[in-house]
Formats: structure tokens, C-alpha cells, sequence
């Protein structure tokens, strides 16, 4: 069987010429791809994400490009790639569906990652539990409560619930109360516990403890107690002034508040 040269030539031409280009966009466009990896990584160095996070989004962001380039180029010299293109979102769907959860989970921890509202350190409670954030991955977080247990909370939990961030400004208030007699001298008692809580350590500079009539009780006044300190010694400063309280007030002879005689009685009864 003889070959005619001027039909194979017509044919192989044609097909070196779609092939040398082929291969030509292909290795161009992975060199834009890459390029385009590099600046988002700067970018995202600079935004001071998790190291993780950064290789894990540009290594899927690279691998969806890359299929994108190879559907366009196969598009371009003719190829019917409308299957192809219908195969892969199929895929993706299907992907999406099985996993919506995990990618929930993950879109979650790139939102914590870039908005940032709480950060390593930070004292926080959010997604029901109160403690000290360990880590933020690409689908927990880890918080490591005061009981010295460590939660494993999924980002999307986290991120979808009210974030209270204990650690975003410089200090915080201590919340607490100091209950009276009726008999007390209600100032008398304010302005000892005022310059008796001044020995409370590591309360925040330049702001003293608030301490007013907060409101009353059958028993007597209720004086609200307000030291303000960093989140880092919220305890101490707690139980320290719960122990100034005390120690002021029992030291300075005030009574041990109690019911009127009539409430009593009638409780009695």
C-alpha cells in the first residue's frame, strides 16, 4: 500500500503546528500561573496567615488553574470539552455535597484567618466554651479552658456564634459586690474600700475601683465593687478584692449583714 506523501503532509503539518502550539500556551500559562501563586503568597505573608493555610489554598488554587488552562487550550484547537467541563462540575457537586460540612468547616477558618477576630492568646469565649485560643487551624480551633481542658471546637461553630474577645483591648472590669447591713454607715464603708482595694497588684494604671451604691436589699445596700485590670490577671484581681472586702469590712467593725427581726421571724414561721 502506498502512502501519499502530499495527504500525510497535509495531515501531520497541521497536527505539529496545533501540537507546537499547544504545548506553547500550556507552558505559558503555567508560567502566569505560577507567577500569580508567588504574588498571592506575598500577599498572603504579608496578611500574616497561617503558614497552612497559605500552601493548602494556593496548592488547590494552582490545581483548579491548571485545569482550567487545559480545558481552554484542548477548547481552542476544537476539542468538544463541553462533556468534560459537565464531568468535572458533576464532580464538584457531588464533592461539595458529601463534604459540606468539613467545607464549611474551612471556609469558616479562612474568614478567622483573614478578618481576625480573635487571635492566638487571646482569651475568648465563642461556639459555648470560655478558655485561651491554642490554635486556629483550617477547620478547628483549639481552646484551652481555664480547667486546664482543651476544646476542639469546629470553625464553622465558632465563627457562627457570638464571639466575646476578653483580650482586645487593654483591660477589662472586674464584676463584683459587697453587701451591707442596714445599720452600715454606707459612705463610711465606700471610702474604706476604696483606699483599701489601692493594694490589690496589677490593676490597670491611672484607674481606680469604682465603688457606688449598686441598689438594696431586705438585708441592706449592695455596693457594686469595679477594679479594673488585663484579662491575663482578671482572677487575681477577683479573689484578691473579694479578700480586701472582706477583710475591710469585718476589720472596721461593720455588722454582718442580716434579715430584719420581722422577716425573720415571719420566715420562721
Amino acid at each position: 500500500m502506498t502512502v501519499n506523501p502530499a495527504l500525510l503532509s497535509s495531515l501531520l503539518v497541521p497536527f505539529a503546528f496545533k501540537l507546537a502550539g499547544a504545548v506553547g500556551l500550556w507552558i505559558v500559562g503555567t508560567w502566569l500561573i505560577k507567577l500569580l501563586l508567588r504574588v498571592l503568597r506575598r500577599s498572603f505573608a504579608k496578611a500574616q496567615l497561617d503558614p497552612t493555610l497559605i500552601g493548602f489554598l494556593l496548592n488547590v488554587l494552582g490545581a483548579l488553574l491548571r485545569v482550567v488552562l487545559a480545558v481552554a487550550i484542548l477548547g481552542f484547537f476544537g476539542v468538544q470539552t463541553a462533556s468534560f467541563a459537565a464531568l468535572l462540575a458533576g464532580a464538584g457537586v457531588a464533592i461539595g455535597a458529601a463534604w459540606s460540612g468539613m467545607l464549611g468547616n474551612f471556609a469558616a477558618g479562612v474568614f478567622l484567618q483573614v478578618f481576625r477576630p480573635v487571635s492566638k492568646g487571646d482569651f475568648v469565649c465563642g461556639g459555648g466554651v470560655t478558655g485561651t485560643v491554642e490554635e486556629i487551624g483550617m477547620f478547628v480551633t483549639l481552646i484551652q479552658a481555664p480547667d486546664n481542658v482543651r476544646h476542639i471546637v469546629p470553625n464553622g461553630k465558632f465563627f457562627g456564634d457570638t464571639i466575646v474577645n476578653y483580650s482586645s483591648h487593654p483591660y477589662r472590669r472586674v464584676e463584683l459586690e459587697a453587701q451591707l447591713d442596714n445599720s452600715a454607715d454606707v459612705n463610711r464603708a465606700i471610702a474604706l474600700l476604696r483606699q483599701a482595694l489601692q493594694a490589690v497588684p496589677n490593676q490597670h494604671p491611672g484607674m481606680a475601683a469604682d465603688v457606688e451604691i449598686l441598689g438594696f436589699s431586705e438585708r441592706g445596700p449592695r455596693l457594686a465593687v469595679r477594679p479594673y485590670t488585663h484579662t491575663d490577671h482578671y482572677w487575681q484581681v477577683y479573689f484578691d478584692s473579694n479578700r480586701v472586702i472582706a477583710e475591710t469590712l469585718s476589720g472596721h467593725g461593720f455588722p454582718t449583714p442580716r434579715l430584719p427581726i420581722a422577716m425573720d421571724t415571719a420566715g420562721v414561721r
